[in-house]
């Protein structure tokens, strides 16, 4: 959280919301669906089905809920008006991220079931994501994630070794129904093919794996004859979301919430998704593709910020569009218009929201760096 302002605003959700709450901001009240809860830029990208056709969605789900929609485009807008500043932008650049941002999303909502291609031309950085994610195949994955193309996990920093009684709760879980069902369920396996574990290891991956089960298994798919096929599975803990959500009926059990949440907002990835319980606590489990890709934005030139903002805000309307009826639609349009000053332009309540927020992250981020510094030096 300390590599740069944008990193501290992905890793700060809990605070984003208590800043949210506080702020003078009027967010408006939309309709309550499914929403991402924690919808900065890494948290979108390429997601390949079980027929192996990729598309853009929300690739993180833990902080789903039933909520606001405008939390989600806050968010958003947040993180990139952030990597802006990061990208030394003037700051007329984070008025046209905003004003980028509820055009891309009105869009988005517009057509919630249209081809993005057709709805707003893919920044040349995008083009060059996706391209990559089909070109990708198993050694990559595994170099990727893994660090050897080999399915053998290397035990080191981000992999440490596994209890007897954490290998046999995991050997027991791959040996389900379920899972197996799971696995089998990409287009290019067999359905009655034989699933088991090949290798397991405690996964040290950021804030997710902080005082929580959190697990990389290879697992090996034998289709009968020689051929032997491999897939990497990611096991999370369900725990409870950081983002408020709407007296609605949402599963009590964290995993479905957020297994539910994911095959709403992000189809594709919410069919390779599957809730379960490990070690008597709510996990869910997802396969990792080679398609799979986070965004990799460190720095944007002005014009690749409007054309990155309008796409991903795009992506988010589409996301939230789906669950609603035209009607709904076209009501919480209009009402994310209200107070602008002119046609286009991002309404007060968003440009106050986003310079409050910015101003606090950067202050706590440099708090945050402070402390960081004076622990190092002890």
């Amino acid at each position: 959280m300390a590599a740069s302002a944008h990193a501290y605003v992905r890793g700060a959700t809990k605070k984003f919301y208590a800043w949210l709450e506080e702020s003078s901001a009027k967010i408006p009240d939309g309709p309550p669906i499914w929403i991402c809860g924690d919808c900065h830029i890494g948290n979108l990208g390429p997601i390949a089905d079980t027929a192996g056709r990729v598309a853009v969605q929300v690739r993180d789900l833990d902080q789903t809920v039933i909520g606001n929609p405008a939390h989600d485009v806050v968010r958003l807008g947040l993180s990139l008006a952030s990597l802006a500043r990061g990208s030394d932008l003037p700051g007329m650049t984070t008025s046209e991220i905003l004003d980028a941002l509820l055009k891309g999303y009105r869009r988005g909502l517009r057509r919630p079931s249209g081809d993005d291609d057709a709805a707003a031309a893919k920044p040349r950085v995008i083009q060059s994501l996706l391209k990559q994610s089909l070109r990708r195949r198993w050694k990559h994955l595994a170099r990727e994630r893994i660090e050897d193309p080999t399915p053998d996990i290397p035990l080191g920093k981000r992999f440490w070794r596994i209890s007897a009684a954490e290998r046999d709760a995991l050997t027991q879980l791959v040996a389900s129904e379920d899972v197996r069902r799971l696995v089998t369920a990409v287009s290019h396996r067999n359905d009655d093919a034989t699933v088991r574990l090949h290798d397991a290891a405690f996964w040290v991956k950021g804030c997710s794996s902080l005082g929580r089960l959190r697990y990389a298994l290879v697992v090996s798919i034998e289709n009968g004859g020689d051929a032997e096929d491999y897939c990497l599975l990611d096991i999370k803990e369900a725990v409870a979301p950081d983002a408020p959500h709407a007296a609605a009926e949402m599963p009590t059990n964290h995993a479905e919430r957020v297994v539910t949440g994911a095959k709403a907002l992000a189809p594709h990835l919410g069919e390779r998704m599957l809730a379960a319980r490990l070690l008597d606590r709510p996990v869910f489990l997802r396969e990792l593709t080679p398609q799979d890709l986070k965004p990799d934005i460190s720095r944007m030139t002005r014009v690749e910020a409007v054309r990155i903002t309008d796409y991903f805000a795009g992506v988010l309307g589409r996301a939230h569009g789906r669950q609603l009826s035209e009607h709904d639609r076209k009501a919480w349009s209009r009402t994310l218009t209200r107070y602008a000053r002119s046609r286009g332009q991002a309404p007060t309540w968003l440009w106050n929201a986003t310079l409050e927020l910015l101003s606090l992250h950067e202050t706590a981020y440099l708090q945050h760096c402070r402390i960081q510094l004076s622990e190092e030096r002890g």
